[in-house]
C-alpha cells in the first residue's frame, strides 16, 4: 500500500507539464520582483476553508497524516492560473468560502472550481469574478467567495506564505498544524500584469470510481466482492476531510472476521467495519487501522471523491495495477491540455507550438516507476 501521496504530475516524465510550471508561467506570474509583503486579511473566514498544499509527507511512521488538498487537480489548476507551480499553498473552500481584503499592495488570486466570487473595490463597487480565472485586488479590495459544488480552491500569485510546518503549510486541524491565520502573508504582484482565465472547467471522468483489490479481500466472500461492484452506494452526511461512510447493501465479513491487527492505512482506503457499511478515507485520514480493507481507490480517482455529497450514488470496478498507472498518466495529460488553453482575458488560442514540441502523444510514463500504484492484491483471492 502507499504510505504517501503526491500530484498527478508526481513521477509522471511528462514535459509539457514542466514547460508550462517553469520560465513561461513564471513569466505570466509578474510577481513583484522585490518580493515586497502584502496580505489576504480574513474578515470572515467561511465554513470549512483551510490552507492546503501538496500534503505533509514523511511523518506517517509517527502518526501524522498526510493531508493536503482533496482534489490536488483543482488546486494544481488554480496555481496554473495564478503561475505558480502546482504545490504551492493555497485556499481550499468546502461549504462557505471567505471574505478577503487585501493589504500592503496588489495580490493577484486565481479560482478553481464551481463557486461564485465578488470583486468589492474600496469605492463599494461589486463586480462578478469568473470561475477558472484570475483577479487582482488593489489595497482594500475586497473578494467574496461564494459556496463551491463539491470543493473550490483559491490560490494566490506567489503562493500563499504561512510559515512551514514538517514541510508543510497544509492544515490538520485536529492537531494544530497549519491552521489559517487572520492574516494571510503573500507576496504583492505588479499592478499591470494582464488576467489569465481557462475557455472551459477542468473536469473529471464520469463512470464508477475505480479500485484496486485490498490488503484484506480475503475477508470477503466472492458474491460480497460481486455485490461491492455491481451494487450502487449512496454518500451519507457522515463525512469530512478525514473520510466518507456509505449508504447500501451491507459487505458482509466471513469467517475471517471483521477484525485484524492494526495496520497501515493510506487515503483512498476502503475499509469495512463490523456493521457492513464501507468507509472511505481522504486526506486527513489518520495511518493505521484496525478493519479489513476491501480495496483502495486509485490515485487518478481520488479527486473524484472530493466532489461527493451527501445523497450523491457511485459505484466501483476493480482495476489492475497497469490501468491504475495508465489512468494516472491520463489524467497528468488532461491538465496539461487545460494549462496549455489558459489565455489572458479578451484573447483566445491554444499554445499550440508549446504543445507539439513536447510531443503530448509520447508516453507519460516509462511504465517501471516503483511509485506508480500500489501492487493489487488478487481481486478474487481462493476462499
Amino acid at each position: 500500500m502507499l504510505c504517501g501521496r503526491c500530484f498527478p504530475t508526481e513521477g509522471v516524465r511528462h514535459p509539457y507539464l514542466q514547460h508550462r510550471y517553469t520560465e513561461s508561467r513564471q513569466r505570466k506570474t509578474n510577481v513583484n520582483s522585490t518580493h515586497s509583503a502584502a496580505a489576504l486579511q480574513l474578515e470572515s473566514p467561511g465554513l470549512g476553508v483551510s490552507i492546503q498544499d501538496r500534503g505533509r509527507t514523511g511523518h506517517r511512521s509517527i502518526g501524522v497524516p498526510v493531508s493536503g488538498a482533496l482534489d490536488p487537480l483543482f488546486l494544481a489548476a488554480a496555481n496554473a492560473l495564478a503561475g505558480n507551480p502546482p504545490d504551492a499553498a493555497g485556499l481550499e473552500v468546502l461549504l462557505a468560502g471567505p471574505l478577503l481584503r487585501a493589504e500592503g499592495g496588489p495580490v493577484r488570486v486565481a479560482l478553481a472550481g464551481e463557486m461564485d466570487a465578488r470583486h468589492i473595490d474600496a469605492a463599494g463597487e461589486r463586480r462578478p469574478v469568473a470561475v477558472w480565472s484570475t483577479v487582482t485586488l488593489q489595497p482594500g479590495d475586497r473578494l467574496q467567495v461564494g459556496s463551491p459544488s463539491g470543493v473550490g480552491y483559491l490560490a494566490v500569485a506567489g503562493g500563499i506564505l504561512t510559515p512551514p510546518q514538517l514541510g508543510s503549510r497544509a492544515t490538520y486541524a485536529r492537531a494544530g498544524l497549519g491552521l489559517l491565520p487572520a492574516s494571510l502573508p503573500c507576496t504583492a504582484c505588479t499592478s499591470d500584469a494582464r488576467e489569465w482565465i481557462a475557455p472551459a472547467p477542468l473536469l473529471h471522468p464520469d463512470g464508477p470510481i475505480r479500485v484496486i483489490a485490498g490488503p484484506q479481500i480475503d475477508h470477503f466472500d466472492a458474491v460480497v466482492r460481486e455485490a461491492f461492484t455491481a451494487d450502487t452506494f449512496t454518500v451519507t452526511p457522515e463525512r469530512d476531510r478525514m473520510g466518507l461512510r456509505l449508504a447500501g447493501p451491507p459487505l458482509a465479513h466471513n469467517a475471517r472476521g471483521a477484525d485484524i491487527v492494526s495496520d497501515g492505512v493510506t487515503l483512498g482506503t476502503i475499509q469495512v467495519p463490523a456493521d457492513g457499511r464501507a468507509i472511505v478515507l481522504l486526506a486527513d485520514c489518520q495511518t493505521v487501522g484496525g478493519y479489513p480493507k476491501l480495496a483502495v481507490v486509485i490515485r487518478a480517482d481520488l479527486p473524484r471523491l472530493a466532489h461527493l455529497q451527501p445523497g450523491d450514488g457511485l459505484r466501483f470496478r476493480f482495476v489492475d495495477a497497469a490501468e491504475a498507472a495508465a489512468a494516472r498518466a491520463e489524467a497528468a495529460h488532461r491538465l496539461a491540455e487545460w494549462i496549455a488553453a489558459l489565455h489572458p482575458k479578451g484573447t483566445a488560442g491554444t499554445d499550440s507550438a508549446a504543445l507539439l514540441a513536447a510531443n503530448l502523444a509520447g508516453a507519460a510514463v516509462r511504465g517501471d516507476e516503483d511509485d506508480i500504484e500500489p501492487q493489487a492484491f488478487n481481486a478474487n483471492p481462493a476462499p
